[in-house]
């Protein structure tokens, strides 16, 4: 069944799933999430986040004080199921390496609804748990929706392991004005925005597991 782009909405499954998920992972991660009071209470914006695992969108779902609509690559929901369960966890599908007018359309209808979007801008994740470069999808997104953006980041020291430390920080808004994208929208603008936007993420990378 295709993604329905005509309608948007917060998920109750996604609501209350938040509770048992919440709890699996911290009965399997030790789970610490700093700076939550930089999470805006209400309006629109993006929260972009360093991916390094599967369950990054989970990680950030359980935490995070307000539901997050994330941008996921179209060839997940190809498997019925996991479409099933991305789109009742307020994923939509975006497909990478050209444009996408209906996911593009979709992420502008939920920001000016008063929603929240997610996306990894590396678009992949990362094999050695580092931060790599953005590619500039983050910059346009922000510019056709003209959202702020809220640089997260997942930091975690192993790839595998029982009771293994994650610590999620959350670092100050970013406003829109400040990303220095003109209505032009030049590729060097863009690039140089996302650039601007990773680099907040690994500062806040950079400072590693809270005490």
């Amino acid at each position: 069944m295709a993604f329905d782009y005509s309608v948007t909405r917060d998920r109750k499954f996604c609501k209350f799933a938040r509770i048992p998920g919440r709890l699996y992972l911290h009965s399997y991660l030790r789970i610490k999430s700093v700076g939550l009071e930089n999470v805006p209470k209400e309006g629109a914006f993006i929260v972009a986040c360093n991916h390094i695992n599967y369950v990054d969108p989970a990680l950030l779902l359980a935490k995070c004080p307000r539901p997050i609509h994330f941008m996921a690559k179209a060839e997940a929901f190809k498997n019925k199921i996991a479409a099933w369960a991305l789109t009742h966890c307020n994923a939509f599908p975006v497909s990478r390496g050209r444009s996408d007018k209906s996911s593009i359309e979709y992420a502008i209808k939920l920001i000016n609804e008063g929603k929240v979007i997610g996306i990894f801008p590396e678009g992949t994740r990362s094999k050695d748990l580092k931060p790599h470069e953005a590619k500039a999808g983050i910059s346009l997104i922000a510019k056709q929706t003209k959202a702020d953006i809220l640089p997260c980041s997942i930091y975690c020291e192993k790839k595998k392991g029982f009771r293994r430390k994650v610590t999620i920080r959350y670092g100050e808004l970013i406003k829109y004005e400040d990303l220095g994208i003109t209505e032009e929208g030049s590729t060097r603008e863009l690039r140089e925005a996302a650039k601007k936007v990773m680099d907040k993420i690994v500062d806040l990378w950079e400072e590693g597991h809270c005490e």
